[in-house]
Order: structure tokens, then sequence, then C-alpha cells
């Protein structure tokens, strides 16, 4: 992982916090990253970032936690990629009930760190997200399995009570015939079960 997107929003108006902390001087992600060798390209102009997207290997949010759910959304649909919080003061300023803000955020970063902090914080956030990315797809996988099961049982009662077959000759009945028309069985399961719903009315 090698160049990174970073995408700054400013602070909500009011959510500042009242530390005095804050007043001291912290590294921006940008400067932190690329002193830790890491390129950096900064925006957050979406027609810039989507012309770029497929250079980057890893996104940055310098944001309030209520505003990443948006750039999540937009970037994982642009390109699957891991996806950062840089936690600071500003952008931790938020109220608990944001934490309860569905982010799909891989690891955080903070200014405090070390390069080899960063790095480390950069490999695992990009094994999380290759875990997740897994996770998902086959997740998908099996919910198209049990939505495919679904229209070949409800097939196979409709030709067990049409053509007064057990369920193991109405399903062969949908293999043959998937067979004959070089489609997939479940494509016929469904031709079947809309015909029926048809002819019902």
């Amino acid at each position: 992982m090698r160049f990174l997107l970073v995408i700054r929003e400013a602070a909500l108006p009011g959510t500042a916090p009242a530390d005095p902390l804050k007043s001291l001087p912290l590294a921006e992600p940008e400067t932190l990253l690329k002193t830790s060798g890491y390129q950096v390209f900064s925006s957050c102009q979406e027609p810039q970032i989507r012309k770029r997207i497929k250079e980057v290997d890893a996104a940055v949010l310098d944001m309030p936690i209520e505003r990443m759910p948006r750039w999540g959304t937009l970037l994982l649909k642009w390109k699957p990629l891991p996806l950062l919080w840089w936690c600071s003061p500003d952008t931790a300023a938020s109220s608990l009930e944001a934490c309860e803000t569905e982010v799909p955020v891989d690891g955080l970063l903070s200014p405090s760190m070390t390069a080899s902090e960063l790095h480390w914080a950069l490999h695992f956030s990009a094994k999380h997200f290759f875990e997740r990315r897994t996770w998902q797809d086959e997740r998908a996988q099996l919910v198209s399995r049990l939505e495919e099961r679904k229209w070949i049982d409800m097939a196979k009662s409709i030709l067990c009570g049409v053509n007064k077959v057990s369920e193991a000759e109405a399903y062969d009945l949908l293999r043959k015939r998937a067979m004959n028309e070089r489609k997939r069985m479940v494509d016929v399961a469904t031709s079947v079960v809309k015909a029926h719903q048809q002819l019902k009315f």
C-alpha cells in the first residue's frame, strides 16, 4: 500500500472539543503520511477523486464520523478499497450517538502515530478490508443460492401438484428441461413459477 487518498472535511459547527490540548499543533494526515514514505493525493472534490481513484490503494477520511457514510458509499461504488478514519481531536468530537453510524471503516490512524505505527495500522487495515470483502462475497453467494433454492422448491411444488409426481421426479423434470434448453435450473424454475402465477389469474 503506497498511494493514499486523503479526504478532509471540516468539523461540523459546534462540535469542536473544549480541550486545551486542541491548541497544540497536530500533524495533518498528508504531512504525516508523506514523511512516513507514502504518496498522498488530497482532495474533497468528487470529480478529482473519481479521476484518480484507480491509482489509489486506500482512502483516509479526515472528517467527523457523521460525514463518513456518504464518502464510504461513494468510494466503494467507484473502487473497493480500504477505508481508514483519521481520528484527531477535531474529527472525534462527535457525540456518542455517532458511534452507532454504519461506516465500513477498516482501521484508524491518528496524528500521534509514528511511521512504524502508521505502517502497521495500514497493513492490518488492508488485511481487514480483504477479509471483509471475502466475507461479503461469500455471504452474497449464500444469499444467491438460498434464493435459487427457493425458486427451485416452488417450481417442484407446482410440478408435483400439476403433474401428480414425486418431488424427486419434479426435480428430474426441471433438470432435464434445463439441460435441453441449455439454461440454468433456477431460470427454468423461475419461468415455471411465473407461468403458474399468471395462469392463476
